[in-house]
């Protein structure tokens, strides 16, 4: 077999999906999950013999993702506010040309996340 052969995309993905797939690899991995199992459980374990913990990660929780929430909408202001000035900056004869195709992208993007998100 010539030496370029063992280079070839299929090769190089069989060999590195053999190494993926070793025996230790396995092992170790399978000990992981049944260690992060155990860890799981004891700390499941210990919110449930206290409320207030409880509660308090529950409120942690909430306050994060109020907080993306709120970094998500300043995202989006910021983005509208650089598209208005993006189409200040044109001349005259683009404005609306540049206006169009900005409102086009900016509504695929928030489709792409509202998509992602429900």
């Amino acid at each position: 077999m010539p030496a370029d052969a063992e280079n070839s995309p299929i090769d190089l993905l069989i060999n590195s999906s053999k190494q993926l797939f070793t025996p230790e690899k396995l092992v170790a991995d399978v000990a992981m999950d049944l260690i992060k199992d155990e860890v799981r459980h004891h700390l499941e374990e210990k919110i449930k013999l206290d409320p207030q913990l409880a509660q308090d990660i529950k409120d942690s929780v909430k306050e994060l993702l109020e907080a993306r929430a709120l970094e998500y909408s300043a995202l989006l202001r910021l983005t509208a506010t650089i598209a208005r000035l993006g189409i200040v900056a044109v001349p005259e004869e683009m404005k609306v040309r540049f206006a169009r195709e900005m409102a086009s992208l900016v509504g695929r993007e928030i489709g792409a996340v509202m998509e992602k998100a429900l």
